[in-house]
């Protein structure tokens, strides 16, 4: 007897805004997009407040828990019942914002170390400190539970968790195919071969779709 079936387990992809990873292209968005002549601490917090606001909102508005992790704790025993109950609902969407203070990658704004005919003239660095990070726990159609988080300054860095056989679940759901799993592992299930095509679309084109789906949604937005 021959059969095996293999996909990726835990799912980590990292995304961002390219142009707005570099300095120079950050000042041109803040001066000749945002219209901002000078770039200084204020200017680059507004975005920040924006989204934090909006955030704040979405939950609010959509009734999701919006609270901050707690020490010693891990996040996914916070949200657990509540991943559970949209699970037996069968609900679809975000169902847990946590907010968690930690380091990331940002920019600050610094005045040039000699004077410049330019009075507007501010020199920006990219630089790592702490600040308030996003984590959207929610439950997607086709992939499944996942979680994005979403970092709340400049340039909004976006990480994404997955997890293979939550997609190969919502596949066989999806074909009304029995299956029995024990914790995230397969032990059995009515159509093996179902089982096999589904571990072998899962590529990176379907991720990206999900993950670009999910982030519009949640992340910040940029004209």
């Amino acid at each position: 007897m021959q059969w095996f079936y293999h996909c990726f387990d835990r799912i980590v992809i990292n995304g961002h805004l390219s142009f707005l990873t570099r300095e120079g292209n950050v000042v041109y968005f803040l001066r000749e997009v945002c219209r901002k002549p000078k770039i200084t601490k204020e200017v680059l917090a507004e975005r920040t407040k924006d989204y934090q606001a909006w955030v704040a909102a979405y939950a609010r508005n959509h009734q999701v828990p919006l609270v901050w992790a707690e020490k010693g704790v891990r996040k996914e025993e916070l949200v657990r019942s509540r991943q559970q109950r949209v699970i037996r609902e069968n609900r679809f969407g975000v169902y847990y914002i946590l907010k968690s203070k930690e380091t990331g990658w940002t920019f600050r704004a610094v005045a040039p170390k000699y004077p410049t005919p330019d009075p507007n003239n501010q020199i920006l660095r990219k630089h790592q400190s702490q600040f308030t990070h996003y984590y959207f726990y929610l439950r997607d159609e086709v992939a499944g539970p996942m979680v994005l988080r979403v970092a709340s300054f400049l340039p909004f860095q976006i990480t994404a968790y997955l997890n293979g056989h939550h997609f190969l679940e919502r596949e066989l759901c999806r074909q009304k195919i029995p299956f029995t799993k024990d914790d995230n592992r397969f032990v059995s299930v009515g159509d093996p071969q179902a089982l096999q095509r589904a571990a072998d679309q899962l590529d990176g084109k379907t991720l990206q779709a999900r993950i670009d789906y999910r982030a519009l949604i949640v992340g910040p937005k940029f004209s």
